[in-house]
Order: structure tokens, then C-alpha cells, then sequence
């Protein structure tokens, strides 16, 4: 996980010749060999949860992790930060609030879509993958200086 990431970011570079970064995310079924993977948006817009619940029926192992790379690019090139939450695919949909796969992915006691918003925003993919970014940020990035700097 991180080439996607690594890719857009370098050719959105490429073309803006600014600092940016971008992310991918993906979601992964271990009893599914990984699937949906890179491919989660699709596979969620196709089937959507319920088509991924009747992939998983009378299945026992239920791990799944969703995986966010963010990639940064600069003049320097492409630096990839990830971070994982470990969960498990549900039996059936639970929760009200949250998008995407969040109904059906539990971690500890609680799905995405029952953990409030605030909570969720700490312990999730995005947020390790984005403080991962944020400290390499502040402690390690140097501005670089063109030539008139």
C-alpha cells in the first residue's frame, strides 16, 4: 500500500510544480486475500456493504484493516506516510453515523459508524497516516530555498 499514493502524488507534482500531498486508502479482507484492497471505492459503489457481507457469509476469520497512505510531494520528491486501523467485518450493518464501509467495520466493540465523529477522527487510518505526516513536518521537513532564498 503506498504505490497509488506514490504515483498520483508524483504526477500531480509533475504537473503543478508545487508542494502537495494526496492520499489513497484501501480496505483489507484477510479472509478475502486482501479484497476489496486498493480497489474499495469501487467495490463499494458496485456491491456496496451488503454485497461484501454476502461475500463474508459463514466465513469465521473476519479481520480486515483499512490502510491510508498519504504521499507529499516536492522538488525533493514523493515521501509516503500510512496508518492502519485493525477491525473486524461485521455480520450485519450497525450504526448511524459515518460513510463508506464504516457500518460494517468494527474495531474494539463498536463500528466506525457508532464511534462519534470526534473519536473516530483520532483513531482512525487518515488521522495515524496524516500525524505520521505531521511529524515528519515539523521535525525533519526543510523548506527548500530556490536560488534567490
Amino acid at each position: 500500500m503506498g504505490e497509488i499514493a506514490q504515483g498520483k502524488a508524483g504526477y500531480a507534482y509533475e504537473q503543478l510544480k508545487t508542494p502537495l500531498i494526496v492520499d489513497d486508502t484501501g480496505f483489507f479482507i484477510d479472509a478475502l486475500n486482501g479484497f476489496p484492497g486498493p480497489y474499495a471505492a469501487y467495490v463499494l459503489n458496485t456491491i456496496g456493504n451488503s454485497g461484501i457481507l454476502k461475500l463474508m457469509k459463514g466465513r469465521e476469520d473476519r479481520n480486515a484493516r483499512f490502510v491510508t497512505a498519504i504521499a507529499f510531494a516536492d522538488e525533493n520528491g514523493v515521501r509516503v506516510f500510512k496508518g492502519t486501523i485493525e477491525g473486524r467485518v461485521t455480520q450485519t450493518p450497525r450504526g448511524e453515523e459515518g460513510f463508506g464501509y464504516d457500518p460494517i467495520f468494527e474495531t474494539g466493540e463498536k463500528t466506525l459508524a457508532e464511534i462519534p465523529l470526534e473519536e473516530k477522527s483520532r483513531i482512525s487510518h487518515r488521522a495515524r497516516a496524516l500525524a505520521a505526516f505531521h511529524d515528519w513536518f515539523v521535525e525533519e521537513y526543510r523548506v527548500p530555498r530556490n536560488a534567490n532564498g
